[in-house]
């Protein structure tokens, strides 16, 4: 057994000393806080301030034309869910949220693995089902309404000779803008699957198949487990976006007919700049709802952990 040995001529490796290691970990941190400041102060200027204005508004009593006329807590709350409309459009909101988080997930899903195989229309069902996302919401919902205009769209003779409106009926309006939302996002949520299915190793898939599983048992028990990360980044997204619907509703609906799709988001904004001009029950209202965001984001993400996890 040999050892290494040092001879005499030969010193050991000194450490630097602690001022320049103090020197030098002040540059990187000066460094470090130098790369993060274009986003820290991104998020200050356009979060952070806008919420404590917020906050402060939902407090006070500040109507639309006259400004801040004091502190009122918690009159702007107990107004908020006093209003007539309120539980109308919280319960609405939710319904519509359920009914397109079901169908955007489901379609995505069932896109996703249409398209997965190899096949010789692979390419072109992938850009036909994703080009709907490319358009923007505020046109695609312009365009849904000359679509299902009365008088001007392509079906108007043959509604009026069914005596059918799209959107004259509060069912007629809450599922045609359904129908709207989901050809606009089906594409990008059957995206989101796509990555999540080709991330599982196929490894798992062949190992099934040689164990002589069924289709059924091999989605059942491998593609859906192994796709929880996904679904937990889906149904967030979807979850978030229905419950701050704004403008389908607005340019489809105007919330009618008889406020009958009234969305929260929509509410706040009549509220804010429409029959009440007052900012203060708006605020107070933008901040129930982000409180309700937070809390059903907490849960969410929570349940998935806890599936992971068991």
């Amino acid at each position: 057994m040999s050892a290494q040995t040092l001879s005499p001529t030969t010193s050991p490796p000194t450490a630097p000393p602690p001022q320049r290691r103090t020197s030098r970990a002040r540059r990187e941190a000066l460094r470090g806080w130098l790369y993060a400041s274009p986003t820290a102060l991104f998020v200050v200027f356009v979060f952070l301030v806008p919420l404590a204005l917020v906050l402060q508004m939902s407090a006070s009593d500040w109507p639309l034309l006259s400004g801040n006329q004091g502190w009122n807590l918690p009159d702007n709350y107990v107004d908020a869910v006093d209003h007539r409309l309120f539980w109308d459009a919280t319960w609405f909101t939710l319904k519509y949220t359920v009914i397109t988080t079901i169908l955007l997930i489901g379609l995505g899903l069932g896109l996703a693995l249409l398209v997965q195989e190899s096949t010789r229309w692979k390419s072109i069902l992938r850009t036909s089902f994703l080009v709907p996302s490319a358009l923007g919401l505020a046109s695609a919902s312009l365009l849904f309404y000359v679509l299902y205009s009365p008088y001007a769209g392509p079906f108007a003779d043959l509604m009026q000779s069914w005596g059918f409106t799209f959107l004259g009926t509060p069912e007629g309006a809450l599922w045609s803008t359904v129908f709207l939302i989901v050809w606009r996002y089906a594409g990008f949520y059957m995206l989101l699957m796509l990555v999540g299915l080709q991330a599982i190793p196929d490894d798992v898939y062949e190992a099934a198949r040689i164990d002589g599983a069924s289709t059924w048992q091999t989605f059942r028990t491998i593609t859906l487990p192994l796709l929880r990360p996904t679904f937990a980044l889906t149904i967030v997204l979807c979850v978030t976006g229905s419950l701050l619907a704004f403008e389908q509703f607005y340019i489809l609906t105007k919330g009618g007919p008889d406020n009958s799709t009234m969305t929260i988001v929509q509410l706040i904004y009549n509220v804010a700049f429409q029959g009440q001009n007052n900012l203060g029950i708006a605020a107070a209202l933008s901040v129930i709802v982000l409180g309700a965001l937070i809390l059903i984001n907490i849960a969410q993400l929570r349940a998935f952990r806890r599936t992971d996890e068991d």
